[in-house]
């Protein structure tokens, strides 16, 4: 038999699923040749380690503490019943109020000020030309500096 033939066949040979006469044949080439039955043994070793995890070890009190971790959220919930029903209210009417409130101040905050007295005092001060450089020198001129 060869390496490769008994790679593909391992894992039924683990199993004990092959026919008799492909278990014996197997099991001469295992005798045989020294890196086979180091690779069954490892393959041995994994499905082993496999085998013990399918099944894990309940813990007993597991399901009396589940009981338990119910039956105070479920105490829990009775207490809070009138609260999801204060905020479905709640929400809508505190989202509502800093809408208004937000527009309110974009509004205020984009109306231009009315200060004549500011707007004076920077004309005679010279400052109006400073803020708006545009109009005392051209795009071309200030580009070909």
């Amino acid at each position: 038999m060869k390496c490769k033939t008994l790679h593909k066949n391992l894992i039924f040979f683990l199993e004990g699923d092959l026919p008799a006469k492909e278990m014996e044949q197997i099991k001469v080439h295992l005798l045989e040749c020294a890196n086979c039955e180091a690779f069954a043994v490892d393959m041995k070793k994994t499905l082993g380690i496999l085998e013990a995890e399918k099944s894990p070890e309940v813990n007993p009190f597991f399901y009396t503490r589940l009981k338990a971790k119910l039956e105070n959220q479920s105490a829990a919930e009775e207490k809070l019943a009138a609260w999801p029903v204060f905020v479905r209210i709640l929400q809508p009417v505190a989202f509502s109020i800093l809408l208004v409130i937000g527009i309110y101040s974009g509004i205020k905050i984009g109306q231009p000020s009315h200060d004549k007295f500011v707007i004076a005092s920077m004309i005679n001060q010279g400052e109006i030309p400073f803020l708006n450089e545009m109009e005392s020198e051209s795009i071309e001129a200030f580009l070909m500096e």
